[in-house]
């Protein structure tokens, strides 16, 4: 039950204040994080009049999104909405130790990455740890506060067997204790009930004198009632996001909490005819991204049980997509229950979501559980993340690491410091500092982006589709010849040739993105396929592979189409059955591939960045 300390404080009344994701996670929770800059930049002068308490613009996914998907450079848009929203606060979300990646960095990276950050515009860092361990937050909070920006430490709610409030407060005091100007109770799935939220906020201000901030989404439905027991309790920040852009696995609407409040001891005093015009513009906005729009960011109380949080809804069903599996969209919800316990009950939120989400992905389309382990849940199991909340199942452990320990220091404490090396590998193909942050945290796709933006090729994704006339097929503008816009009866469908196949019986498997699908066709010539009236498609428009079918025992292959991110071995090095000879990215995460003989390597067919698909030959390993 609260204190009576606390049931005082909450009579009293407090102003609440907003903080509006409406530029980082209400779009990362609804449309895939692909909400471009010029987008944001109309509403920036009324956003910048509201009078929020911040505004949540940088970090999470949008980091990577802006590289991967939208061809943008990450610092330049905070720049640019720096320059943009000059009177608000600035907030980013920070994975500690991760900073805005999938892996641990050195803690020299980490210094630099948050003295960039802060001189480029962030005035609030929120920092969490996926894991609750507070060691991975050491440095963060460190470099935050020498940079004189305001840090607002995380707790990661969830529920499980492992997980209680009084557990939560405790880790409140040591984030205090660590030099927290506020603490948020960071609530990715939406699990916080109104009476939890309340008890659970109640406590926390019977013991520690920082402003609490809630930041839930409305994927159960229970966000908004539990914002009002919150600030009811003593809470005095809560997230939102401006309804045309809002609930769902989105945070509650903004005009809504506002209205709620209003002549309210709580009273945000925000004016609802300014926010109302802001809706009008993003109402308008996300009309342009309704290709990345999913039936699964809806309000979904299944979640209660899955645990999956805003973010990752989206991304993962565009993950599916790209499979050609999004039908199995409820067997992988099933089944991300049944690995979060196997790995001892991990708050889902990135990148530990995205570790048991995508391990969860692959058992399912695999067809066998744990077949195929990406190169991060080894490295969960080997604590290299931290330290899980609950007792990891030793069984899978073993499927993972084998007969290896894991570790029990603090993870980064076994990084080298890497900028100065990277800064030495990048000197002439970088512009800055960011450009060595960026490369640091994701090499493959930064060098990409680097060479693109030295080219003038840089093009984001298309989002709207040229209308043509029934059966025409046209090329689409700015894409190579093997990306056409098909309009059959009046719907437009985006075909790509992503690559060929090898013959097999006189015909060849084609590999083909229609609507951004995966599709494996096996036919004798593409016309086949695509029915034209714009001529013949020539051949050399095809990214056929010029690597040999997989046929012998030593052919090393990948099981799902990806990217080449790593190669761990050179022509003539003596391996064992079972080692990895190379990694693969595929749904954002590194997929290890390994040799299925001991021997030697005979011919390495691949380089890092090349692009492959099920059935080529990227390794030949002779047997001994």
């Amino acid at each position: 039950m609260p204190s009576e300390k606390s049931t005082q404080n909450a009579l009293k009344g407090h102003k609440a204040r907003i903080t509006d994701t409406i530029l980082r996670d209400s779009h990362q929770s609804l449309l895939a994080t692909r909400m471009r800059t010029e987008d944001m930049l109309p509403a920036a002068k009324m956003l910048d009049r509201v009078g929020y308490w911040s505004l949540e613009v940088w970090g999470g996914a949008t980091f990577d999104a802006c590289l991967r998907f939208l061809k943008e450079d990450p610092w330049e848009r905070l720049k640019t909405l720096r320059k943009a929203i000059p009177n608000t606060r600035l907030q980013m979300l920070l994975r500690g130790q991760n900073l805005v990646g999938y892996r641990h960095y050195s803690d020299d990276v980490v210094k630099k990455f948050v003295e960039r950050a802060a001189k480029n515009g962030i005035d609030v860092f929120r920092i969490f740890d996926a894991l609750n361990d507070l060691r991975n937050l050491e440095v963060a909070i460190r470099a935050a506060k020498e940079t004189k920006a305001m840090v607002e430490a995380t707790i990661c709610y969830t529920t499980s067997p492992v997980h209680t409030h009084e557990g939560f407060v405790e880790k409140a005091k040591k984030l205090v204790n660590m030099g927290a100007d506020t603490i948020c109770v960071k609530d990715m799935a939406g699990l916080l009930t109104p009476w939890a939220a309340y008890d659970l906020v109640a406590k926390l201000k019977a013991t520690i004198d920082v402003p609490i901030h809630i930041h839930s989404h409305g994927t159960s439905g229970l966000a908004s009632m539990s914002y009002m027991k919150a600030i009811e309790a003593g809470a005095e920040i809560i997230d939102t996001a401006i309804s045309s852009l809002s609930s769902g696995t989105s945070q509650p609407p903004t005009e809504s909490l506002v209205a709620a409040l209003r002549d309210t001891p709580y009273d945000t005093g925000l004016d609802l005819a300014l926010l109302d015009e802001i809706a009008d513009h993003f109402r308008e906005v996300r009309k342009k991204y309704k290709q990345f729009e999913s039936e699964h960011t809806a309000i979904n109380t299944k979640i209660l049980v899955s645990q999956i949080p805003g973010g990752m809804i989206s991304n993962l069903a565009n993950q599916l997509k790209e499979q050609n599996a999004l039908d199995k969209m409820t067997d992988v919800l099933d089944e991300i229950p049944q690995v979060r316990k196997e790995m001892g009950y991990p708050p889902l939120v990135t990148p530990s979501s995205q570790v048991v989400g995508t391990q969860a992905t692959l058992n399912v389309l695999m067809g066998e559980r744990y077949k195929v382990i990406t190169s991060e849940t080894r490295s969960y199991f080997k604590n290299m993340y931290g330290s899980p909340p609950g007792e990891i199942d030793e069984k899978v452990r073993k499927l993972a690491i084998g007969d290896e320990r894991p570790i029990t220091c603090r993870p980064a404490d076994l990084l080298e410091p890497e900028l100065d090396k990277l800064t030495r590998e990048l000197s002439s193909k970088t512009k800055s500092i960011d450009d060595i942050l960026t490369y640091a945290l994701f090499p493959v796709v930064a060098l990409e982006f680097f060479e693109q933006r030295e080219a003038g090729t840089l093009e984001p994704e298309p989002l709207e589709q040229t209308e043509k006339p029934e059966g025409e097929l046209q090329s689409v503008r700015h894409l190579a010849p093997s990306e056409f816009n098909v309009t059959v009866h009046g719907e437009s469908h985006n075909i790509k040739v992503a690559g060929a196949g090898h013959k097999v019986e006189g015909k060849r498997p084609f590999f083909i993105m229609v609507d951004d699908c995966l599709e494996e066709v096996v036919v004798e010539s593409l016309t086949e396929v695509l029915p034209t009236t714009a001529g013949e498609i020539e051949r050399s428009s095809v990214a056929e592979s010029s690597r040999p079918k997989a046929r012998k025992d030593g052919d090393v292959t990948t099981p799902i189409p990806g990217k080449v991110t790593s190669i761990k071995v050179t022509k003539g090095q003596s391996i064992s059955d079972g080692d990895v000879v190379l990694t693969v990215e595929a749904m954002k995460m590194e997929n290890e591939v390994h040799t299925p003989i001991s021997g030697i390597v005979k011919r390495i067919l691949v380089k890092i960045g090349d692009t492959v698909n099920p059935d080529e030959t990227l390794i030949e390993v002779e047997a001994e």
